[in-house]
């Protein structure tokens, strides 16, 4: 009784092996069917397949390049017009000792998450400037070798001072462009000169140009060693600039500045500014570029999953004989049915694979130009979620041809001229 329960087990168990090898065998022949049908019919598909694979590598590179996109666009004060910027300065105050940044709180500013760069600076609003028998009255900054890049300034003739220079305590300084042009009569004929300041001589290295230069365009710049051995009545250094990663960073670091200020020192009459407006306006702009971005690489996709949508009913209404001729040989409605999604799925995956191929090719040239290469896992994760929405579009766009082809009657399909 045993061994016949035994042998009515295994019979079954050999049954099931069975039909699931003949299915294996029948979906793979699906498999190359549709492959070969969609090989044959390629350019029938070569619209389809390059919106698809545009739309697969715009995304990818998008987001797998859009953090350092992000950050290479916040590098750019010329665009972001210093909206990056803080500045805590020491305001005036007849009844209140004036004050100033300590050493320590500069270098305590420069480890604050988010924060890039700080420089100092410290000034003289009066000052006498000559040149030969022209005289005339200016403000002095006594600034540090980085000031120039925090800001994004650059010399329109000659060039800017540097850091050994500032070590130094170097005899040289960096003249504004509508200064030079009162002084000199022309930008060119400044550098390389000899001014007089305050009965002290200086050498014009160069001339302030950028985009962000113009409320600086009178003033004459001094590297900060010099200015506090030779400038009789320099102020303290007042005033501190700090440049944040990116846009998203302004807030945290503008509150955090005045605990972090009164942690080193007194903090009488600390200002905080921060360009609020102009950063709102940026984060407005960059999100509207974004949104047109995604939507333009969304559409594509969209309208690449309509194409195969036509493109596989008017298969399925031109293939209707051969359907029907199937049928008669005995194929199952779910033959015919997988044999069409696997037709669209065949199409998406190849230009979701193309796609991934110029996607890469994209971000190899991207990391180039930037000097940054994005996490390799970043782009896998892409890689998988393009793959798992080009099934998601292929199933969607031929599910409904595939049913009409599958539900196609015998006789009428025969008959269809």
């Amino acid at each position: 009784m045993a061994i016949g329960k035994r042998k009515q087990i295994t019979l079954a168990e050999l049954d099931r092996i069975r039909q699931r090898s003949l299915g294996l065998t029948r979906y793979t022949d699906l498999v190359r069917v549709s492959v070969r049908e969609v090989i044959r019919k390629r350019r029938r598909y070569l619209g389809v397949i390059g919106s698809i694979a545009l739309g697969m590598a715009g995304f990818i590179l998008i987001i797998t390049m859009g953090n350092d996109l992000k950050k290479n666009f916040n590098n750019d004060l010329d665009l972001l017009g210093g909206a990056t910027i803080i500045n805590a300065m020491f305001e005036r105050s007849p009844t209140d000792r004036q004050e100033w940044f300590r050493d320590q709180t500069l270098e305590a500013l420069k480890r604050l998450p988010g924060v890039v760069d700080v420089t100092a600076v410290a000034a003289k609003y009066s000052a006498a400037i000559s040149w030969h028998d022209h005289a005339e009255s200016t403000s002095l900054v006594a600034c540090q070798a980085n000031y120039w890049e925090l800001f994004s300034f650059n010399a329109v003739a000659g060039r800017l001072f540097s850091a050994q220079e500032v070590e130094e305590g170097a005899r040289v300084c960096v003249i504004g462009r509508d200064r030079a042009r009162q002084v000199f009569g022309s930008i060119d004929k400044a550098v390389g000169e000899l001014i007089s300041i305050d009965d002290n001589l200086y050498s014009v290295v160069g001339v302030l140009g950028g985009v962000r230069a113009g409320d600086r365009g009178l003033f004459v710049f001094l590297p900060i060693t010099t200015a506090k051995a030779r400038v009789v009545g320099l102020t303290p250094i007042t005033s501190a600039y700090i440049r944040c990663a990116g846009w998203d960073d302004v807030a945290p670091v503008a509150a955090a500045l005045p605990g972090l200020i009164r942690a080193n020192q007194p903090d009488a009459n600390l200002r905080i500014n921060v360009a609020w407006e102009p950063l709102k306006q940026v984060k407005r702009i960059f999100w509207w570029v974004e949104l047109f971005i995604y939507s333009s690489i969304f559409a594509t996709m969209v309208l690449g999953g309509f194409g195969i949508w036509n493109i596989m009913m008017a298969t399925v209404t031109s293939r209707t004989r051969e359907i029907g001729l199937k049928k008669a040989m005995g194929a199952l409605d779910v033959d015919i049915l997988y044999q069409f999604l696997f037709e669209a799925l065949c199409v998406t995956l190849s230009a979701s694979l193309i796609g991934v191929i110029l996607g890469r090719i994209g971000i190899e040239y991207m990391s180039r130009l930037l000097s940054s290469r994005p996490p390799e896992g970043l782009f896998v994760y892409c890689l998988l979620l393009g793959l798992g929405f080009a099934v998601l579009l292929g199933v969607g766009a031929g599910l409904y041809p595939s049913i009409r082809a599958s539900r196609m009657q015998v006789v009428d399909a025969m008959r269809y001229e």
